[in-house]
């Protein structure tokens, strides 16, 4: 329910572009197997102006057509955490990990701080797993104060951008621009997205925002291959995100290091002095290879007892058979939609929408304070749904109303609610064009 078929084009402006694309492609088709969704083929110059109405016409011969898979990142996480709850799994959130605990040279555990109450916990493990992304080394710092850094973050920069500009349920993927990177213009969530850009940062941020420069190529770029040029002015959202790209040997960038672009994107595993398990890289695609990696070399280092394997064929939760067509972002839950429909239906206003420019109804704070461990209003807009990164001032405007819902839901006051709003308020407004770009600071700490 929440993994699609979405078709690409790649326009052709050259001659060669049609056997080079095409045979790359062919290849590509080779390899998906089985798995492969639609075979991929040449357009003509008619049929991808069909497929693709707002490209740059001057010059267009045709396109070459793959399929590749669409998915919403926000409900499969969801989805993850709770089918690990689902089979026994304590889920934190807003934990911060402190120290290790040891017994004698060997970590045996984690002590966290709960932000929420300040609390501190201390949690006993056979095997402990870092699989924290770009803050991996830091962690690996509590294990050994040495450990030499082993990630690269590198930052991808995305525009959101209305229909208009990609009104057809294809998109557009140009393999090679200028700089050697991709950019595509995907239809998501009834908007287009474009992307992306691949900046080394010397340091990982937490709230990383978007850099002018990165803008502007996206911009400049997407002007290149579109019959009606995007501005800022038409940018509804701008997010950014960091890569944990893994330099083998652990050479991070400086002088002569290799351009992030460049880094496989592939994970590694390997396991610390004192035991603990550490992932790095990696990807969406590849998440569940990626685990199995990591309890195989748990195994091996009898950190823990080898079992049968259980996950293969695991069905998520909110597994169907079949999506639901009649409305998208109900479907999006699978089989709980029924439970959700019940909230929803518990209070007439949770059935309306939470802004006449986002899907979703009110009623889904409510849910996500329930069922999928929301404590904050940025945990509804930016985390369970979309909002934020689908219009952000759009997010900001119904902020109130789900502070409002959330504590209802958590038996909290006024105060809590006014904090609430103006904090995501602060929040939301790095992702507007005017506020997200700013000179390239790529020094800047972890906040």
């Amino acid at each position: 329910q929440i993994v699609g078929d979405l078709r690409f084009v790649v326009p052709r402006y050259s001659w060669w572009e049609a056997p080079f694309y095409g045979a790359g492609l062919k290849l590509y088709d080779a390899l998906a197997g089985k798995l492969n969704l639609a075979p991929s083929r040449l357009l003509s110059r008619d049929e991808t102006i069909a497929a693709i109405p707002n490209v740059q016409r001057d010059g267009l011969l045709g396109g070459v057509e793959y399929h590749d898979g669409q998915f919403d990142d926000s409900r499969m996480a969801v989805a993850l955490a709770r089918t690990a709850a689902d089979h026994g799994a304590l889920i934190l959130t807003r934990c911060r990990v402190d120290s290790l605990r040891r017994d004698g040279d060997r970590v045996s555990g984690a002590v966290a701080v709960d932000e929420e109450s300040s609390r501190r916990l201390s949690i006993r493990a056979r095997c402990v797993v870092n699989a924290t992304g770009i803050f991996a080394d830091s962690i690996r710092r509590l294990e050994h104060a040495g450990a030499a850094p082993v990630i690269e973050p590198a930052q991808g920069v995305h525009l959101v951008l209305s229909r208009e500009f990609q009104p057809s349920a294809s998109a557009i993927m140009v393999p090679h621009t200028d700089d050697g990177r991709v950019l595509f213009v995907i239809p998501w969530h009834d908007r287009v997205l474009v992307g992306t850009t691949d900046t080394p940062m010397t340091e990982p941020q937490i709230e990383p925002r978007a850099l002018d420069e990165e803008i502007e190529f996206i911009l400049r770029n997407a002007a290149r291959y579109l019959e009606r040029d995007p501005s800022r002015h038409d940018i509804l959202s701008v997010f950014a995100g960091q890569r944990p790209l893994v330099h083998r040997g652990g050479a991070v960038a400086g002088a002569g290091a290799a351009p992030s672009k460049s880094i496989s994107r592939s994970h590694e595993v390997f396991v610390g002095p004192g035991g603990m398990v550490t992932i790095v890289g990696g990807k969406w695609t590849t998440y569940r290879r990626m685990a199995e990696d990591a309890l195989d070399r748990a195994v091996e280092a009898t950190l823990l007892d080898p079992r049968e394997c259980r996950t293969h064929e695991l069905r998520l939760h909110g597994w169907v058979a079949a999506r639901d067509a009649d409305d998208a972002w109900l479907a999006s839950f699978g089989s709980d939609r029924a439970a959700l429909e019940r909230v929803l239906d518990e209070r007439p206003e949770w059935r309306e929408p939470l802004h006449p420019r986002l899907p979703g109804t009110l009623g889904v704070a409510a849910w996500a304070v329930r069922h999928e461990w929301a404590l904050h209003v940025e945990d509804v807009l930016a985390r369970r749904t979309r909002s934020l990164l689908l219009d952000a001032r759009a997010s900001m405007e119904c902020a109130e109303r789900v502070a409002s819902v959330m504590a209802r839901e958590r038996g909290l006051g006024p105060d809590w609610e006014a904090e609430e709003v103006r904090s995501y308020a602060e929040l939301a407004r790095g992702y507007l064009p005017a506020h997200s770009g700013r000179a390239a600071d790529r020094d800047r700490g972890s906040k």
